[in-house]
């Protein structure tokens, strides 16, 4: 069955709700709900590209123009070169997940994902009757991968290896000699490496980030990145997908492939993408804006949850989620029922570790986004329930 541990423990918070008590949710990451918003100049794109009747079906790989600009923007802040031609527009990146699912995975095959990892990436593979292999990723080394584990699970079905980074949930952010082993062992297996980074522009400097396509030298790299995250655009769902092969032997046979998926939906959302041209094209500052708030929130939560017992958590260097670990200690059955009686006692919604799989187990995952004085209130009610629970 599919499941979406972001969003399943809803129906809970909201008979809370119905009885008349305030939940503070922390469980979906979407700048949008608090104090931030989408740019000035993007959303006069969007009434301008209305009005200016640009409200047609475009080509299934999306507006020319925009392609062209996604192609500038790797470039320019990622040292990803890459063709327009293969670049396709999606629907947020969760269609760009379903994409690379439905043009790689066969029933039985298997993806290799890190563990714990983010949840459509488990539904989308199932739903094509695949397999879901975890590599285990280290929490006492940052979250970073383990490569022997990594290269142990690779078998003659493993179709693909995904790298989420930055990541969610964990916030870590691999490093280049990480990414570059796990493309060296995609190059002695033959594998496509998948490359999530959505988060690519929200990090706070104590790492670097350097995109996988950046790297690579000799393996075929999937690239998908998006609006939402760094543009503040989460509903307006505009997301892309770009093929780079330094082989030059792949790329166009796997563009042709995910092509003919997006032609089987027709396109992304003509005025959406007018205005994901002028994100990319005009003002950035607001992403050093967003970036300096995040931080100092992220800073905050980190100090709360130092202080709070039974918990410790791995600094995120970037996205904007913490995954505390928690010491359950016999006291709850599992981390989701961890969840459920915070929401019930403390009105705090956050989402289960173990809903993010393989290595999730015992944590749970919580937004940095809100005010301070949000996370205040938020982290007091957290602080009171784990020194009744697991002091």
């Amino acid at each position: 069955p599919l499941k979406y541990a972001i969003r399943d423990l809803i129906p809970y918070a909201e008979q809370v709700e119905r009885r008349g008590e305030k939940v503070i949710r922390l469980n979906i990451g979407d700048p949008l709900k608090f104090d931030f918003d989408t740019p000035k100049h993007i959303r006069e794109a969007l009434c301008r590209a209305v009005n200016d009747r640009w409200n047609f079906y475009s080509a299934s790989e999306g507006d020319a123009e925009l392609r062209a600009a996604i192609a500038e923007k790797e470039r320019k802040f990622n040292g990803v070169d890459i063709s327009p031609d293969h670049v396709i527009v999606t629907a947020g990146v969760s269609e760009a997940i379903n994409f690379v699912s439905a043009a790689f995975i066969d029933p039985g095959d298997e993806a290799l994902i890190p563990g714990p990892s983010y949840a459509p990436y488990v539904n989308f593979i199932q739903a094509y009757n695949g397999r879901i292999v975890y590599y285990r990723t280290v929490e006492e080394n940052g979250w970073q991968p383990d490569l022997d584990d990594l290269r142990s699970k690779i078998t003659d079905k493993t179709r693909f290896i995904l790298i989420i980074n930055p990541n969610n949930p964990t916030g870590a952010i691999y490093s280049e000699n990480t990414v570059r082993k796990i493309l060296d062992i995609a190059a002695e297996h033959n594998l496509i490496v998948v490359s999530d980074e959505i988060y690519d522009r929200i990090t706070y400097g104590e790492a670097e980030f350097k995109s996988t396509a950046a790297i690579a030298r000799d393996v075929p790299v999937i690239g998908l990145n998006g609006f939402s995250k760094v543009y503040l655009m989460t509903g307006w769902r505009l997301g892309y997908i770009y093929v780079r092969d330094p082989t030059g032997k792949y790329a166009d046979a796997i563009i042709g492939h995910l092509n003919k998926l997006a032609r089987a939906r027709l396109s992304a959302c003509t005025p959406v993408m007018r205005a994901g041209i002028a994100a990319l094209r005009g003002p950035q500052e607001h992403v050093h804006d967003m970036v300096a708030r995040l931080r100092e929130r992220r800073d905050y939560c980190c100090r709360r949850i130092e202080e709070i017992p039974g918990m410790s958590v791995v600094k995120p260097k970037g996205a904007f989620y913490l995954f505390p670990k928690i010491d359950i200690k016999g006291k709850f059955d599992s981390d989701r029922e961890f969840a459920l009686k915070l929401l019930d006692e403390e009105k705090v919604l956050v989402v289960h570790g173990s809903g993010f799989g393989f290595g999730g187990e015992n944590h749970f995952r919580s937004i940095f986004l809100p005010p301070i004085s949000v996370l205040e209130e938020a982290f007091n009610r957290i602080e009171r329930f784990c020194r009744k629970y697991l002091a």
